[in-house]
C-alpha cells in the first residue's frame, strides 16, 4: 500500500489500481474533523461510502471535488454522520446537475429492504414534495436515484452482500451496532461494513465484534476500523482493540475516532486513518 498526499482536485478515474480517500475520519460528535466518510476509486468507477451532515462541506474542501462530480453512493446506515449529506446531494443532482451540467443521475448501492427504510424514516420528509412528477404524483426514491441491487449471499452468521461496481467488487456483510441491547448483527438494526475488493477490510460502525474480525483478517492486507477513545456501548473501543493479537493490530488504522486524538496511545496498531489521504493498492 501506498500512502501520499492528495492532490486536487481528486481524479475519479485511474488506470486500475484501487485508491481509497477518506473525506472524514471523526466520529458524529467531533468538531475538529469530518464525519468518517469515503470515497474508492477503480478503473473507470468510484464510490462514495456514505455522505454525512459535514460531507458536502468535507468534499471540496478535503478533494477539490464538488456535488455534481459523484455519480455513485452507498449508504452504510441511517446515523446522520453517514446520511445528513444525501439528501443535499440529491436536490442538487436532480436540479442542478442533471438539468444544467448534463450528469446522471445518481446511483445509489442499496438492498430493497434498506431503501424502504433509508426513504421512508429518513429521506423522504425533505424530498417527496419538492414537485409533482410527470404521472402527477409526489416524488419517490426512484426519481431521485437509480438502483444497483447487492445479491445476498447467505444470513449466516450475519447478513452477507455482494455487488460489483465495474472492476471493483464489494462485499457487504451486517454488523452489530445499534441498538445497544443487540447481541449480533442478525438482530440488530442495518447497519453495513465491507470487504473491498477481498482485501480491505472497512468495519462501518460497530460494537467490538472479535468473531467478526477474526473472520476477515486472514485475506485483509489492510484494516480500517472504527474506534471510541472511550468505553462506547454501540463502537468499539481503544482498550477493547488492544486485546486483539499483534499480526492483526499492525495492520489495522483506526478511523471514525473523536477529538484530541494527538494524545492517544495507539502503539501496536497501523496508525490512524487521515482525512484527505491517497491509501493507494496495487
Amino acid at each position: 500500500m501506498k500512502v501520499v498526499p492528495l492532490e486536487k482536485p481528486l481524479k475519479l478515474t485511474n488506470d486500475g489500481n484501487l485508491e481509497l480517500v477518506f473525506i472524514g475520519v471523526g466520529s458524529a460528535f467531533s468538531k475538529t474533523l469530518y464525519n468518517t466518510n469515503l470515497l474508492i476509486i477503480k478503473g473507470e468507477h468510484h464510490l462514495l461510502v456514505d455522505f454525512g451532515t459535514t460531507g458536502p462541506a468535507a468534499l471540496p474542501a478535503v478533494t477539490g471535488l464538488d456535488l455534481s462530480d459523484i455519480t455513485h453512493v452507498l449508504p452504510t446506515h441511517s446515523h446522520c454522520d453517514h446520511i445528513g449529506g444525501i439528501e443535499q446531494l440529491a436536490l442538487w443532482n436532480r436540479y442542478i446537475a442533471v438539468p444544467s451540467m448534463g450528469k446522471p443521475k445518481l446511483t445509489m448501492i442499496i438492498s430493497q429492504e434498506y431503501q424502504h427504510i433509508l426513504w421512508n424514516m429518513s429521506l423522504r420528509g425533505g424530498m417527496e414534495w419538492n414537485e409533482i412528477n410527470e404521472e402527477g404524483e409526489s416524488l419517490d426514491f426512484d426519481d431521485y436515484f437509480d438502483v444497483i441491487r447487492p445479491t445476498l449471499v447467505h444470513n449466516m452468521p450475519r447478513p452477507t452482500f455482494e455487488v460489483n461496481l465495474g472492476t471493483m467488487h464489494i462485499e457487504l456483510f451486517g454488523t452489530n451496532h445499534i441498538p445497544e441491547q443487540a447481541t449480533d448483527a442478525r438482530n440488530a438494526f442495518i447497519t453495513y461494513g465491507m470487504m473491498i475488493d477481498k482485501r480491505i477490510f472497512f468495519s462501518g460502525d460497530t460494537k467490538f465484534d472479535r468473531s467478526l474480525i477474526e473472520l476477515y483478517a486472514q485475506d485483509s492486507k489492510v484494516m480500517f476500523h472504527d474506534t471510541s477513545f472511550m468505553r462506547n456501548p454501540v463502537h468499539a473501543s481503544l482498550d477493547e482493540l488492544r486485546t486483539l493479537p499483534a499480526d492483526i493490530k499492525e495492520k489495522m488504522y483506526l478511523v471514525h475516532y473523536g477529538d484530541a486524538w494527538q494524545d492517544k496511545d495507539i502503539s501496536g496498531f497501523a496508525g490512524l486513518a487521515q482525512q484527505g489521504i491517497h491509501y493507494i493498492f496495487d
